[in-house]
C-alpha cells in the first residue's frame, strides 16, 4: 500500500472532512468522494481503495447517526429491519468481492456504474427540485424494507461504498420517505453493512488502517456540520454540483476499466 507523506495526510484529513460534510447533507456516507480520491490522487490499487473506504465509512456512519439522532431524523423501526438484512447482504457481497477482486477492469466498470447511478439521480433531483414527502415516518411493508437492505448490503460488500448513495433514493422513491428521515435512517442502517464489509476486507489484509483512520477522523467534524446544514439549505442545491462531479468520476472509472484513459 502507498506510503503516506505529510501532504497525503493532509489530503486524507481534508477529503474526510469534505466527504463527511457531503454525507451529512445527503446521506451518502462520504464514500463517493473518498474512493476516487484514493484511486486517482493517492494511487491506491482498486481492492485496497475499496477496503480502506468502507473502513472509513464506519466512522462517517457512526458519527452521522449520532448527529441525526439528536435532530430526530431517524425512523428506528425501519432502520432495525434494513440494517439486519443489510448486514447479511454485506457478508454475501464481501464473498463475491473476494472472488472478483483480482479482476480490476471489471471492478472499475462496476464502480463506474454505481457512480453513474448516483450522478444521474442527483442531476435529476437538481433539475426537478423534488421536495419529498412530509410524513413523520418511513412507510412501506417490512418485507420491502428488508429487500432494500439486503440488496444494498450486497453492493456494500462488493463496492465498499457504504450504501447511502442507494439507500437514500430507495427510501424516497420506493417508500415515499421524507428526505430528512431518509438521510438519518440511511446513516444508522449503513453502520452494520459497512462494519461487516470492512471486517471481511481487513481479514483479507487489504485495508490501509492508517489511511482509513485519517479519513475517518476527517469525517467527524464534517458530518456533524453536514447534518445541521440539512435543515438549513435545499438538498438539491449541492446535488446539482456533485451530480456533475460524479458523472465525470463514473466515466473515468468505466473508461479505465475498458482500457481507455480519461484526464
Amino acid at each position: 500500500m502507498p506510503g503516506l507523506t505529510a501532504l497525503a495526510v493532509l489530503e486524507l484529513l481534508g477529503t474526510g472532512f469534505i466527504a463527511g460534510y457531503l454525507g451529512g447533507i445527503i446521506g451518502t456516507g462520504g464514500c463517493v468522494l473518498m474512493l476516487p480520491m484514493l484511486v486517482f490522487l493517492l494511487k491506491y490499487p482498486i481492492p485496497e481503495a475499496i477496503a480502506t473506504t468502507v473502513f472509513a465509512v464506519v466512522w462517517t456512519a457512526t458519527f452521522g447517526t449520532m448527529s441525526h439522532a439528536k435532530l430526530g431524523n431517524i425512523d428506528y423501526e425501519t432502520s432495525a429491519i434494513v440494517l439486519a438484512a443489510g448486514a447479511i447482504g454485506a457478508l454475501l457481497g464481501s464473498v463475491i468481492f473476494a472472488l472478483i477482486m483480482k479482476h480490476t477492469g471489471a471492478l472499475q466498470v462496476i464502480l463506474g456504474a454505481a457512480f453513474l447511478y448516483a450522478a444521474v439521480r442527483m442531476i435529476y433531483e437538481w433539475i426537478k427540485k423534488i421536495p419529498g414527502s412530509e410524513a413523520d415516518e418511513i412507510p412501506g411493508k417490512p418485507s420491502s424494507k428488508a429487500a432494500i437492505g439486503f440488496g444494498i448490503g450486497i453492493l456494500t460488500g462488493i463496492l465498499g461504498l457504504g450504501g447511502g448513495y442507494a439507500l437514500v433514493p430507495s427510501f424516497i422513491y420506493l417508500l415515499d420517505a421524507p428526505v430528512h428521515l431518509a438521510v438519518g435512517t440511511s446513516m444508522i442502517s449503513m453502520i452494520p453493512m459497512a462494519t461487516v464489509s470492512a471486517a471481511y476486507k481487513m481479514a483479507q489484509g487489504l485495508t490501509d488502517l492508517v489511511g482509513g483512520t485519517l479519513l475517518g477522523l476527517g469525517t467527524i467534524a464534517g458530518v456533524k456540520l453536514g447534518a445541521k446544514t440539512t435543515q438549513k439549505i435545499k438538498p438539491w442545491t449541492i446535488k446539482g454540483i456533485f451530480g456533475v462531479v460524479f458523472l465525470y468520476i463514473s466515466l473515468k472509472f468505466i473508461l479505465q476499466g475498458l482500457g481507455i484513459k480519461l484526464l
